[in-house]
This record gives C-alpha cells, structure tokens and sequence, in this order.
C-alpha cells in the first residue's frame, strides 16, 4: 500500500493526508469524550471564544492601521526597512501613505500626527513586544508628515 501511495500524484497524495488528518481528529474527539477529558477541551475552546469577543473592539479600532502596515510588510522585505548596521533603510515615504500607517485622512493637523503616533508607537514599541518593522515605520510615518 505504501508503494502506490508513494507513486500517486501530488494531487492524490494531498488528498488522501487530508482524509488520515480528518480520521485523526475524529479519533482523538472520540477518545476523549469517552476518557471523559472532552469537558476540559470544551471549557478551553470557550475561554478562547469569550477572549477573542471581549479583545475584539481593541483590535477593530486598530484594523486600518494594522491592515495598511501589514500590507506595506508583505509587500517589501523587512530587513530593507530597518534602521542599524549593514542594512539599507527605505530612502522616503509619500505622504498618502505615512498617513495610511498612521490612519489619518489628507488634511491631519499636526496635533492629530502626533496623538495618532503615540497611540500606535505605544502598542507597537519593541520594548512592549512589537515589531521592529512596524515602530520604523510609523516613526517613519510621522517623520514625512511633520517634515522633520
């Protein structure tokens, strides 16, 4: 049986794991509601749920902030936008999109640039656990919106 699932197409193969991963699953489901451990998984599966609807108007009010550095980090390599020894930094940034990072509309006054910048800095800080990509560029961000 090995042999021909070895020689079978990639497509085939694909299928045939999904199906073993599915019966895994199952199996594990059916061993634990008999073990009677399945309330434990229940009741983790619910604690996850209740976080995840409590944080979500957090993560909704940052949505556009975070969708629009998420898309200028896919879109580039990372290590060309950092700042520090032996690696290339971004020459500019447009003005559309320092205000895309930031999530301010044409027109921001600058004290909008400077309160939209702290409340984001101060989520995405290294030092609090944030990412050394998305701090540059929303020091970035300001910078080119300030002119400083």
């Amino acid at each position: 049986m090995l042999p021909r699932f070895v020689k079978a197409s990639a497509e085939v193969r694909s299928k045939r794991l999904n199906q073993l991963a599915w019966l895994a699953v199952a199996l594990i489901f059916i061993v634990l509601l008999f073990s009677g451990k399945l309330s434990g998984l229940l009741a983790l599966v619910g604690v996850i749920f209740a976080f995840l609807l409590r944080s979500m108007p957090v993560i909704l009010r940052y949505a556009p902030q975070l969708h629009s550095i998420w898309l200028r980090f896919k879109a580039g390599n990372p290590q060309d936008n950092q700042s520090g020894p032996g690696s290339a930094r971004k020459a500019s940034m447009t003005k559309a999109e320092a205000l895309g990072v930031l999530g301010l509309t044409p027109g921001a006054t600058e004290e909008e640039i400077i309160q939209a910048h702290r409340k984001l800095i101060s989520r995405f800080h290294p030092d609090r656990g944030g990412s050394d990509y998305l701090a540059a560029q929303i020091n970035q961000a300001k910078k080119t919106l300030l002119g400083r």
